[in-house]
């Protein structure tokens, strides 16, 4: 049984003098609130009622900013908040997720006034930002790649460990991470939301050319290009199935739709 399922009872109370102090089950640190099972419900629910607060305050002056300025403004009140520790948000569902990618998507309508119905990931791909989901990842990947010439503290650089192959491998300089065993990850829910057990995971996921960057600039280039081109492949495909099934199959020869594919992703995306 996980230590997380297990019937505890309900913890003492603390008694100072007259005073009785009773348990929470949310507590807040470093900005990030913490609710007793990691759902971090609350947590995103406040972010998301703070963005939509700061939205509504730039949208209020919108008709007099330029989109530079209106872009700077959604930086420093909406998406840094957005960012803000972001890391421990990694496995949440995708409930979750879509929450803050709606304010994303806000933010985005926001700076580049377009339609509530128009789509929203080329609007992305236009202003250079990744969606949330990725933003995560991304915070994941630097700090896995300052955990190696230790610009990351210790108790983050220790969470991790290469991998040492017993004999002589192909893949022994592609500079990969052990992976931790299922009995030390404990739990499926909580374990493989932890920063030792998600780093390995997304790290030996990468291209052997991106782990081996040789600074952290030319890192989050590329690291920023692999994510653009991983949504473009997305689409590419997702347009392709869309086209290849009825009804478009009769309206649509085999021979040609890979230009009409060109042509719809050339307009739309």
């Amino acid at each position: 049984m996980s230590i997380f399922s297990r019937s505890l009872s309900d913890p003492p109370l603390i008694r100072i003098t007259d005073d009785v102090i009773t348990p929470s089950n949310e507590a807040r640190d470093l900005g990030v609130i913490l609710d007793s099972e990691l759902t971090m419900s609350k947590h995103v629910n406040a972010l998301c009622r703070n963005a939509s607060f700061g939205i509504y305050k730039i949208g209020r002056i919108r008709h007099l900013l330029d989109q530079q300025t209106t872009e700077l403004l959604v930086h420093a009140f909406i998406t840094s908040r957005i960012d803000s520790c972001n890391g421990i948000l990694y496995g949440l569902p995708d409930s979750e997720i879509s929450t803050l990618q709606r304010m994303q998507n806000s933010a985005a309508r926001l700076v580049t006034r377009v339609r509530g119905r128009v789509h929203m990931k080329p609007v992305l791909r236009r202003l250079h930002w990744l969606p949330v989901r990725q933003r995560i990842e991304f915070k994941v990947f630097l700090l896995t790649y300052k955990s190696f010439p230790t610009m990351a503290p210790s108790y983050i650089s220790d969470l991790i460990h290469i991998y040492t192959a017993t004999r002589q491998l192909r893949s022994s300089d592609e500079l990969l991470l052990a992976t931790p065993s299922l009995r030390s990850v404990r739990t499926t829910t909580y374990g493989d939301r932890s920063f030792s057990a998600a780093a390995p995971r997304l790290w030996n996921a990468l291209p052997s050319s991106l782990r081996q960057a040789q600074t952290l600039n030319q890192f989050k280039c590329n690291l920023k290009k692999h994510f653009s081109h991983l949504c473009r492949n997305y689409s590419i495909c997702t347009l392709r199935s869309f086209f290849s099934s009825a009804p478009w199959e009769p309206l649509v020869e085999k021979r040609s739709i890979n230009t009409v594919l060109l042509l719809f992703y050339y307009y739309y995306c």
